[in-house]
């Protein structure tokens, strides 16, 4: 279920989100009424869930008092699990590029609200958090939650504007591999789906059919760069 965290910067309600994805993906989301979570120590990104430089020099004065806490803490990396989106008002075509591969992805459209109402799995919190973008060499990550290291990311990523859905199971006792999915909403979560803007007729047509099927109603739109050119 969605937990408040009051030291988590959490977007407006109104606040426009997006999630690029294969059709694979969006077909498990859908049958199996669940979404996916990443382990946080499995991103490509190296530096997921890692501390600063100002940062960690701190740190180090932490361990001649308390000399276990860096791998405690990267044994806790394991069970953070997150799902990242993206906040934009329109579009990306970059975030086209970046999550979709042959023409033939998909992007769900949301807001900070019906996600919250979205996410109802009982047997671990879920909180969301903005992520910021800074200078790991110059400026410092508070480390005072244990969320925070995972909501920094070098200032390259800023183009992604992200947002996270991040959950801690570490008291389920379970050994994941690249992640656990959980329950959501799939009506709550999803207010329109956009279909790859360079994608084939026959895909545009499968997407539909196959949503129809299953009973959804959420809208289908076609990808507003996929715009006539009026010159």
């Amino acid at each position: 279920m969605f937990k408040e965290n009051h030291k988590l910067h959490i977007p407006a309600d109104e606040t426009v989100i997006w999630k690029y994805l294969d059709l694979s993906k969006f077909l498990d989301l859908l049958l199996s009424n669940r979404m996916f979570m990443a382990r946080s120590d499995k991103f490509e990104d190296q530096f997921e869930g890692t501390f600063s430089e100002p940062t960690y020099e701190e740190i180090k004065k932490l361990l001649a008092d308390n000399p276990e806490y860096l791998d405690a803490y990267k044994s806790k990396r394991k069970n953070i699990v997150i799902s990242s989106w993206h906040a934009n008002s329109y579009e990306s075509y970059a975030m086209w590029q970046v999550f979709t591969k042959n023409n033939e992805g998909l992007a769900i459209q949301s807001t900070i609200g019906s996600l919250k109402k979205a996410l109802i799995e009982p047997k671990a919190d879920q909180y969301i958090g903005e992520v910021n973008y800074i200078d790991y060499k110059k400026e410092h990550i508070p480390f005072n939650d244990d969320f925070f290291p995972f909501l920094f990311k070098r200032k390259s990523f800023q183009y992604e504007h992200e947002v996270r859905v991040i959950t801690d199971i570490s008291h389920l006792d379970l050994h994941i591999n690249e992640g656990v999915k959980v329950l959501i909403d799939v009506n709550e979560m999803i207010e329109r789906l956009y279909i790859h803007p360079k994608s084939e007729n026959w895909y545009k047509k499968l997407v539909i059919e196959v949503v129809e099927r299953l009973g959804f109603e959420f809208t289908i739109e076609k990808s507003d760069l996929e715009s006539d050119i009026l010159i």
